[in-house]
């Protein structure tokens, strides 16, 4: 049987657990300690909760509009855990993520906290995600979107005490991660020094209800007030908006989302058949585990999550406002779940009925987010139906294309072209490129990908120690955690790359990326982007690159060096771009 969804307004909506002295209350949080206190992420938060104070809710009537309920821990605790527990030999060395992880497990918590962590056990026995807010995440030029771990917990034992050790490892788990090796590949890719950086940790009330044993958000999204594959009519400022069922991961990680316009949410979707349509959208979600305790690990970021089908989503009532229904006997779709037959989620109950003001309330974050950080945005947000809330989770700057880079139409057709695309993202020019480390495209086959994936990082990691900038090509869609569309990387593996091809082939074909974190991460750091799906009119010249002199080859990825440097331009008003031998 259902739940409420779980929020508690009637708390103090922050609280900062901080070694540094000092009374404040919640107006003058960020004035009284700042980002190098908060962190990155829940200095956002605390900068935008006045712009959705401003908000019109006679806009978009019967939606509740608010950020989770949250605690802070402020990095002065980080600090003072990393050092009486001797921790930076460790943490700055090469080990293996695991070792660091356990180390940080077998460490003590700052005894000063433990008596603020335990009432907050007390008090909220609802799941929390807790989630770093390093001082370098979310910065402009310098984002760390899901470079750092976040974990979720049930927090529903019986014994607080336990509720309090799980927390802890929680906690643990995320300080770790600000050294795994992801983040300091990130930090050599960025010329950022991992040493610098200060780790707070945000304890939030999860937005969601419980079924049984899951607990989930009904709807999960990522928007953008930027979109660098618009798809007529809509255009680039018009924006772009990722839903899920169930938790963010499936989006963040790259997997099988809804993706549309805000300007034109009713715009028919892009397959070409119902049974593609069927085959393209999400079958699958991530829940929080409720029920029987899984393996004791935790040091793993999934310890209490798990997968669900729709026929779960089905059994809880879920999908009232997310889906459609195939309807065998007529071959067509029809909007909503008061037909038996298979589910669709296509979200036409919110997009297209608009039954719920949902669309315009999107439209007016990201306008507002927009505004008062004075840049494009991303937002992350999670929501629940009946009653309807609306979890503000994240927002982050991002950057759109700037600059007047002129990409000659004529220049497609020269032989020096080694690819080519209408649809790349970035803007500007690079001359500075001289390795290539490209997929096998005679070797490249789905149930190989999460090898390719250790390939690539190790190929990455060579250049980055010889700091040289490198041209990538791959295929399939590049950081989606779902192997079978494409090879599952994180953005710390391939963080050297600053040119990237991805692919398509004439066999295996799916929706480019755009949704995931990694992909942010592309964005705001500048690196271009070349989108070449099978349909696209121009292609890898393979032949030229076969005949170039090998410098390391494994199983399915080849790096070769180029006797001379590579042309790379990208026109960021049309989305053309080449690359010239």
């Amino acid at each position: 049987m259902s739940e409420k969804p779980a929020f508690a307004g009637e708390t103090s909506w922050v609280h900062l657990i901080s070694l540094k002295r000092g009374s404040y209350d919640q107006d003058d949080l960020i004035e009284a300690h700042g980002r190098d206190e908060l962190g990155g992420k829940a200095h956002g938060l605390l900068f935008i909760r006045k712009v959705l104070a401003e908000l019109d809710p006679r806009d978009f009537p019967g939606i509740r509009v608010d950020i989770p309920p949250m605690t802070v821990l402020g990095a002065s605790v980080f600090d003072a855990f990393i050092e009486r527990n001797d921790l930076t030999k460790i943490a700055l060395s090469d080990q293996s993520d695991t070792r660091i992880a356990r180390a940080f497990q077998r460490a003590d918590m700052p005894f000063e906290v433990l008596g603020d962590l335990r009432r907050l056990i007390q008090r909220v026995k609802t799941p929390l995600a807790v989630r770093s807010s390093g001082l370098l995440e979310d910065i402009t030029h310098r984002p760390f979107a899901g470079v750092y771990a976040t974990k979720m917990i049930p927090n529903n034992q019986l014994d607080p005490e336990v509720r309090l050790n799980k927390l802890i490892e929680a906690i643990k788990f995320v300080w770790a991660s600000t050294y795994f090796k992801t983040a300091k590949d990130y930090c050599r890719a960025t010329c950022l020094g991992i040493d610098c950086e200060k780790m707070a940790v945000v304890i939030q009330e999860m937005v969601g209800k419980r079924h049984g044993d899951r607990f989930y958000p009904e709807l999960s999204g990522v928007a953008r007030s930027y979109n660098y594959y618009p798809v007529k009519p809509a255009r680039p400022e018009d924006g772009v908006v990722n839903l899920a069922l169930g938790l963010g991961k499936t989006i963040v990680d790259g997997g099988k989302t809804w993706t549309y316009s805000p300007a034109f949410p009713q715009a028919p979707p892009p397959f070409n058949s119902v049974e593609h349509l069927l085959e393209e959208t999400q079958t699958d979600m991530w829940v929080v585990n409720l029920g029987e305790p899984p393996e004791y690990d935790p040091i793993k970021e999934t310890e209490y999550m798990r997968r669900e089908n729709l026929m779960a989503a089905e059994k809880d009532n879920s999908l009232r406002y997310l889906a459609s229904t195939y309807l065998p006997q007529s071959d067509r779709l029809v909007i909503g779940t008061g037909e038996k037959g298979a589910r669709a989620l296509t979200f036409a109950p919110l997009l297209v009925l608009n039954d719920i003001p949902f669309n315009r309330l999107i439209r007016q974050l990201l306008a507002k987010c927009e505004r008062a950080l004075e840049s494009p945005v991303e937002i992350e947000f999670a929501m629940t139906f009946d009653p309807h809330y609306f979890g503000f989770l994240q927002v982050r700057a991002m950057v759109a294309p700037t600059g007047d880079q002129f990409v000659n139409p004529e220049d497609f057709t020269s032989p020096r072209v080694l690819a080519a695309s209408e649809s790349v993202l970035g803007n500007g020019g690079r001359e500075d490129i001289q390795d290539v480390v490209y997929v096998r495209p005679d070797r490249f086959r789905l149930e190989h990908t999460k090898q390719i994936a250790s390939e690539l990082e190790l190929m990455n990691s060579v250049l980055l120690k010889s700091s040289r900038p490198y041209l990538l090509i791959v295929f399939g869609r590049l950081g989606s955690f779902d192997p079978w569309l494409g090879i599952p990387v994180s953005w710390g593996q391939i963080s050297g790359a600053k040119v990237i091809v991805e692919a398509t082939k004439e066999n295996f074909r799916v929706e480019l990326s755009q949704g995931s974190h990694y992909f942010h991460n592309i964005i705001n750091l500048g690196v271009f982007y070349f989108s070449m799906p099978y349909s696209n009119s121009h292609s890898i010249d393979w032949n030229w690159l076969e005949q170039q002199t090998v410098e390391h080859e494994t199983e399915f990825v080849r790096h070769v060096r180029l006797p001379e440097k590579l042309t790379v331009r990208v026109d960021g008003r049309t989305g053309k771009g080449l690359i010239l031998k």
